[in-house]
């Protein structure tokens, strides 16, 4: 029997020898055969019967196209694309900043530069944070998990500015974790405790967002999982239900109530409204103030969100730029500019898009995508290179618990105070000495129509339009 199993191991030994040394001299002629195999099939076959008809199909429908018209073939349903839109949106990239240089000169690295902010001055108990960049609503449950929401609002208080709560469950570990706490006042059963309306900081009625416009949802048992449910209030066999309007037959007037009891029970903290950024921006404003919000926040097109209809990302809205020199212009005419703080969102990506916005006439910005990727950081690897690495960071993600809470708020923090040292840099080389000597006329745009309808100077002309074109 040994003998026999000598033999057979030999002879598996001599057949891989042989193998290898095929491979080994023999693999161009192989690589040549396949090729020239290959070359003769796509040069050869008709176009209906060609591989390579693939490439032009690609190219009219797009691949992204191709694969959510697959997938929606596969579902039935609604498709539900993470991220927002990735259309090509007119931004902020024609815009560049006036640098000093002879009159005035640059300030001195030296000097200190002040981009505290203060949201809802005319409230009875504004908002103070030390940097004008705010961590937008990423939900708990709905959104992300714990561990991502316990160091977002780690890194928000280290570096001395707010997160907002989103339309998700709220945290006891939370709200210990974070500083200045804005309470997202949804339209959902849950999120409305008084302990969390006192608690609150400021507090944002939410009718819309930029990728979901004012369009609700509804989560089943199967994609809501955990603690979340509880904290939630959800029964085991209950969808979480996002609605569509906070009233039954809902009226503006609801609304103004709305905002009045929220002030009166928070004692006096901002009270404001988020929206996304449509067509009719200045007659939204408008009912806005009726109904007598301390802040508004706009959220342009380019906003994205854990889950929403390819068809409201991409399809409504209108782009960021043009929803905050709109929104800013609006404000100024109805003499509110400096009473209603603007904050904007959407597409908000580095530092030099979010000191354009605030020269364009924002008081702050929100922070999604960008400060959603950087408290991941490194922590992505646990889910590359076969998974996406929003796995990391999602409430029903496959390396959620992989996460590590000190790494995600030290990163956070890090981006959150590079960014701010950078726009304070960017101020110093403006000559400036604080965010609110910052305004449009530190702009100009290389690109003639976005310089027209801003109001600043195109870089072929003078500043101040008395250039002329030869």
């Amino acid at each position: 029997m040994a003998d026999i199993l000598s033999y057979i191991t030999f002879g598996i030994v001599v057949f891989l020898l042989i193998v290898f040394l095929f491979l080994l001299f023999g693999w161009r002629r192989i690589m040549k055969l396949i090729v020239k195999q290959a070359g003769k099939i796509i040069f050869t076959d008709s176009y209906e019967e060609n591989i390579i008809e693939i490439l032009p199909g690609l190219k009219h429908m797009g691949v992204q196209h191709t694969l959510e018209n697959n997938l929606r073939a596969e579902t039935g349903g609604v498709l539900h694309r993470p991220l927002g839109s990735s259309k090509s949106w007119p931004h902020l990239d024609p815009i560049t900043f006036l640098p000093a240089q002879t009159s005035p000169f640059p300030t001195s690295a030296e000097d200190e530069v002040d981009v505290s902010v203060t949201i809802g001055p005319k409230a009875k108990k504004p908002m103070q944070i030390d940097i004008p960049l705010m961590i937008s609503g990423m939900a708990y449950g709905v959104g992300l998990s714990r561990q991502v929401r316990v160091a977002l609002a780690g890194a928000a208080k280290k570096a001395g500015t707010a997160i907002n709560s989103g339309e998700g469950g709220i945290m006891d570990e939370e709200l210990d974790a974070a500083g200045k706490y804005i309470l997202q006042f949804s339209k959902t059963e849950w999120g409305k405790d008084e302990k969390f309306i006192k608690r609150a900081d400021m507090i944002e009625i939410k009718l819309g967002q930029g990728a979901k416009m004012g369009m609700g949802a509804k989560i089943s048992p199967k994609n809501l999982t955990g603690k979340a449910r509880d904290i939630m209030g959800l029964k085991k066999e209950d969808d979480a239900v996002i609605h569509e309007h906070f009233f039954e037959n809902q009226t503006l007037k609801d609304l103004k109530e709305l905002v009045g009891e929220l002030r009166d029970l928070s004692g006096g903290v901002p009270i404001g409204a988020k929206m996304g950024a449509g067509g009719k921006i200045e007659e939204d404003i408008d009912h806005l103030l009726e109904m007598g919000v301390d802040y508004i926040a706009v959220d342009g097109a380019q906003a994205a969100t854990h889950s929403g209809a390819p068809i409201l990302a991409d399809d409504f809205g209108i782009p960021t730029l043009h929803a905050v020199v709109r929104a800013s212009n609006h404000l100024k005419r109805r003499k509110m500019n400096g009473r209603v703080s603007l904050i904007v969102s959407g597409g908000l990506l580095v530092p030099g898009h979010f000191l354009k916005v605030l020269a364009l006439g924002a008081d702050a910005v929100y922070l999604g995508s960008a400060i959603l990727f950087t408290v991941a950081h490194t922590q992505v690897t646990n889910a590359l290179p076969f998974e996406p690495p929003t796995q990391v960071v999602w409430h029903e993600g496959k390396f959620k618990n992989k996460f590590n809470i000190e790494e995600g708020t030290k990163t956070a923090e890090k981006f959150l105070t590079s960014s701010a040292e950078e726009m304070k840099m960017a101020l110093r080389a403006m000559g400036k000495r604080s965010l609110g000597e910052l305004s449009r006329k530190d702009l100009t745009s290389y690109d003639e129509l976005t310089a027209r309808m801003i109001g600043i100077p195109f870089t072929f002309q003078a500043s101040g339009g008395k250039g002329k074109r030869e």
